[in-house]
């Protein structure tokens, strides 16, 4: 394998604590010592971010069951893009991702077909109904690295304390979609003034905030638990509280949640409509509090393509969520680094680091000599305008189209293989 010399580029790898102008190099897809070697090629990375390659820990891949709207390959492709090297993919698939031959599927075509790392998230109960315990054990031996049953919740407690307990052993987390269902029944955006005004049916807050308070006490009790999309103000202060009650809680938010509020549907834009529902400018300022003081650990992109058909109809009636893989960072960038809420140590952290210390991602999220060579490097000044025509996503559903962003991915390095240059996939 050639090595690959990427010169000149501010290394920003909060894992080993290093922000400075330097060069790192790439041999048989590790990182390693030194700074020559021949037979190389030469990246110039002068006026660039060199970053380990970012990890989304939730997406949805829509396979098997649904190639129309995504699939492992075009998903993948997306990721790269957007300067992911390592993207998580939910079990919420037709058929779920359920048993251990449905994991071994994912990991078997991913390594056909995807240019990004694919790791599969196998469900917490059987065909994802909240019933029954899935074959857990078999599906982490055969890879899965976490468990979930994302997009629908586990609606009994003593389900959710035996899977905690169960994924103990295998020191993953359980990750949860919280939300109680008896409140959300029926709504399809936050419920207040802007629901009201608007006549949509609401779904409280407090659909979400209940089932965090219940995971939190779950979790003092049982074992390890993930938060997934953290939408709401008070969701991020029953977590904050978690952590200083050393209770073995994370959590993760994504970048609508601190873009864009409940303002967004108010011309029934199906495109913001998502699962949680958007919410008010309060939540959004108490979403980007928790990411400054590290109530909130990783940002996700909750990556969720429909096609058409399922988003240009009546808003009651449309899917919930949208696609993010390709306007991640630089939304990170414009909204969080450039308005100094994060420095860019602290957001790169949220998106490399800190969900391979969740996931338990070994010789990923970092540049230190000896870890994957799985690296980004962007031009984080570089204006664009977001155009869902040009996505290598399948689907376009996004409530950012036409909005100017900045920071640009130029080159994305997965295990020492050059998958997008100049900004352009390979």
């Amino acid at each position: 394998m050639t090595s690959i010399l990427i010169k000149g580029g501010r290394v920003i790898d909060p894992a080993s604590n290093t922000d400075e102008i330097r060069d790192i190099l790439i041999e048989d897809g590790k990182i390693v010592k030194g700074s020559s070697a021949k037979g190389q090629e030469v990246i110039d990375a002068k006026g660039m971010w060199v970053l380990p390659g970012l990890i989304d820990m939730h997406v949805h891949l829509r396979d098997p069951g649904r190639p129309d709207k995504e699939t492992i390959r075009s998903g993948s492709r997306a990721a790269a893009l957007g300067g992911f090297t390592t993207i998580c993919c939910m079990a919420n698939t037709d058929p779920p991702i359920d048993n251990p031959a449905a994991v071994e599927y994912i990991i078997a075509k991913a390594a056909k077909e995807a240019v990004v790392n694919v790791l599969p998230i196998s469900a917490v109960t059987k065909g994802l109904r909240g019933e029954e315990l899935a074959e857990m054990g078999r599906c982490f031996a055969e890879g899965a690295v976490a468990f979930s049953d994302d997009g629908r919740p586990i609606m009994r407690s003593d389900i959710m304390r035996r899977a905690v307990e169960y994924a103990r052993q295998f020191n993953v987390p359980v990750i949860s979609h919280c939300e109680e269902a008896s409140l959300s029944a029926g709504g399809s955006m936050n419920e207040g003034a802007v629901s009201t005004e608007i006549g949509l049916p609401g779904i409280p807050a407090l659909s979400e905030e209940i089932m965090v308070a219940r995971e939190i006490m779950l979790a003092r009790e049982f074992g390890r638990i993930h938060i997934a999309h953290v939408s709401s103000a008070g969701s991020v202060r029953l977590i904050r509280q978690a952590k200083k009650d050393k209770i073995a809680i994370s959590a993760e938010t994504c970048p609508h949640y601190f873009t864009l509020t409940e303002s967004a549907v108010r011309d029934y834009d199906t495109n913001a409509k998502v699962n949680p529902p958007l919410k008010t400018e309060e939540d959004m300022k108490e979403i980007m509090r928790g990411l400054k003081d590290g109530t909130l650990d990783a940002i996700s992109t909750d990556h969720a393509p429909h096609n058409i058909e399922e988003k240009k109809v009546e808003f009651n009636q449309a899917s919930s969520g949208l696609v993010g893989l390709e306007t991640a960072l630089a939304l990170v960038i414009t909204k969080l680094i450039d308005t100094k809420t994060l420095t860019p140590g602290e957001a790169v952290e949220k998106l490399t680091s800190a969900p391979a210390k969740i996931l338990n991602l070994a010789g990923k999220g970092t540049l230190k000599p000896g870890a994957d060579a799985d690296v980004v490097i962007v031009d984080p000044k570089a204006g664009w305008t977001v155009d869902a025509a040009k996505f290598a996503s399948k689907s376009r559903n996004t409530p950012f189209n036409g909005w100017q962003l900045k920071g640009k991915v130029q080159f994305t390095i997965v295990a020492g293989k050059v998958v997008v240059k100049d900004g352009r996939l390979v």
